[in-house]
């Protein structure tokens, strides 16, 4: 890293003693010597800037130097601290989609062409946020060829953030610019986001911009901050855990992963192509100082540099680099979101998040670690503002990557247009209420059921009982009204009862708004 990088609360700390988080002119620093000033990266040519809030401008320049914004009407300035930083706020704008030129004069002058001001959202997380529309590999979207070609949206707009590792927080990072969701470039854009971005803004009418910040095959430590993994009481075992992992990876054995990936790919494609299994295991990621599975590493280099960036809310969609510590992920989960509502300085910023999808042997009962670790995620719930986006009825179990992302897209913004734009009154299906033993059965109680359950081809699947023993056993659900009676003959005095709770379970089970019930278990064992 190179010492000219600086902590980002170094920014922050230095425009706000400054006084210049409100526009404000702070008397002058020491003039340095002379410098250009240049912009973070959300600030580029098309770029979408958040309405209705106050949108931190920020960059670098000389020391001391002062810095003019100029937008829509307003002009607000900021002396650069003696580290060369600067902060400027203009103050909050309604949605407009008249392009107009962001101007930032310092040293030089920027003119940044054709902003517009609506709704911004970050997207983050691993491969399944990353899946693309159509990248030309086989990480795309289901219809893909009829979804490009459709794609007629000049106000939806992606910033495509590089994949990046840093040591500590960057203030800057290299991205794709600004695109418009047109044929010639949606194919590039996150799949998830797209379609999440396309539902909304037929919802409200006003340009949608999404920060597409993931990278495949990552676990949650890696985007989480020093501080906010050191503040969990699972910080001494991570840092035990990639102490190990350090001396299990020689330089010799890192410098053969580039090829056993290459590898991997050419025989992942193969298989696609010929409907067959690709006998080649995935290749994890090494561990080293500039590997994506650096705890901390891709928060520094790929979500420091994009705070305290103005926005409406976070998508996430990430865990299943997480299922062998699952009973970790609650803790981990609640940590990362409450540091990253610190960093961008908003509140609690919206952030909503995908449960992750049935994947594995659909009979395997032994391991349940999928299960476990849609649980953790559930447990983020506690968090204000917070959504879950339940997809346990679409994903595809022989293959981690389902292509159904439009349904997926289309949930999360159900989350969004309740909670956020106040256009639905409801935006999920049943959740686990309570059960209570009736006889040789259990009554299962839900939330959100709406005015009657409903089995989609027939009777409920996915349903499992126990008694005092902890043995579980296949079981049959009668829906009675909004309520779910569960019984199995194996178990004449139930204890607990459980839904969808495996690795890969049939779930079929639905509230009268035609969204599925999320998994659950009413023991605790």
């Amino acid at each position: 890293m190179s010492a000219k990088k600086h902590l980002l609360p170094t920014l922050i700390l230095a425009a706000s003693t400054l006084g210049l988080l409100d526009g404000c002119v702070a008397p002058a620093a020491t003039p340095g010597p002379r410098a250009e000033v240049s912009l973070a990266p959300l600030f580029s040519d098309h770029a979408v800037l958040q309405r209705d809030k106050s949108v931190p401008v920020w960059g670098r320049a000389g020391a001391g130097d002062t810095v003019t914004v100029s937008f829509h009407g307003q002009t607000v300035r900021a002396v650069a601290g003696a580290d060369g930083r600067w902060v400027a706020s203009l103050a909050p704008m309604p949605a407009s989609a008249e392009p107009a030129d962001l101007v930032v004069q310092g040293q030089n002058t920027l003119t940044i062409h054709d902003v517009v001001v609506g709704e911004v959202w970050l997207c983050s997380g691993q491969s399944n946020m990353e899946f693309t529309v159509d990248d030309g590999t086989f990480y795309r979207v289901r219809n893909h060829e009829l979804e490009v070609a459709a794609a007629s949206y000049p106000l939806i707009r992606q910033l495509k953030v590089e994949r990046t590792v840093a040591l500590a927080p960057a203030d800057s990072v290299k991205t794709s610019g600004w695109k418009a969701a047109l044929p010639a470039n949606v194919g590039g854009f996150t799949a998830v986001g797209y379609f999440f971005a396309r539902d909304v803004y037929h919802a409200i009418g006003v340009p949608v911009g999404i920060i597409n910040s993931p990278w495949g095959g990552t676990p949650i430590e890696s985007w989480m901050s020093d501080e906010a993994r050191n503040s969990t009481s699972l910080a001494a075992v991570l840092a035990a855990r990639w102490k190990k992992a350090l001396s299990e990876w020689p330089p010799e054995r890192v410098a053969q992963y580039p090829a056993a990936m290459e590898a991997w790919r050419k025989s992942e494609e193969n298989a696609r192509a010929t409907h067959t299994k690709n006998p080649l295991p995935w290749p994890q990621p090494p561990a080293s100082n500039d590997s994506p599975i650096l705890p901390g590493g891709l928060y520094n280099a790929m979500i420091a540099p994009l705070q305290p960036g103005a926005m409406r809310g976070i998508l996430w969609y990430q865990g299943e680099s997480n299922i062998g510590h699952a009973e970790e992920y609650a803790e981990l989960f609640k940590a990362m979101i409450t540091s990253w509502r610190a960093g961008f300085r908003q509140g609690n910023l919206p952030f909503y998040f995908v449960q992750i999808a049935n994947f594995g042997d659909e009979e395997e009962r032994a391991d349940r670690g999928w299960a476990r670790l849609r649980e953790a995620q559930a447990a983020a719930l506690s968090l204000p503002n917070t959504g879950m986006a339940v997809t346990i009825d679409i994903g595809e179990a022989q293959d981690v990557h389902p292509k159904n992302k439009q349904e997926l897209g289309r949930r999360l913004a159900l989350i969004a247009r309740s909670q956020v734009y106040g256009i639905l009154p409801d935006f999920q299906g049943p959740i686990f209420a309570g059960a209570a033993r009736e006889g040789a059965a259990m009554r299962v109680r839900f939330t959100h059921a709406g005015n009657e359950l409903e089995a989609r081809g027939g009777t409920v699947g996915a349903l499992e009982v126990a008694g005092a023993d902890r043995a579980f056993h296949e079981a049959t659900g009668v829906i009675d009204v909004d309520t779910l009676l569960v019984s199995s003959p194996d178990v004449p005095e139930p204890v607990a009862v459980r839904y969808a709770w495996t690795n890969a379970p049939r779930a079929n089970l639905y509230g009268d708004n035609g969204l599925p019930a999320a998994p659950f278990r009413s023991d605790s064992w």
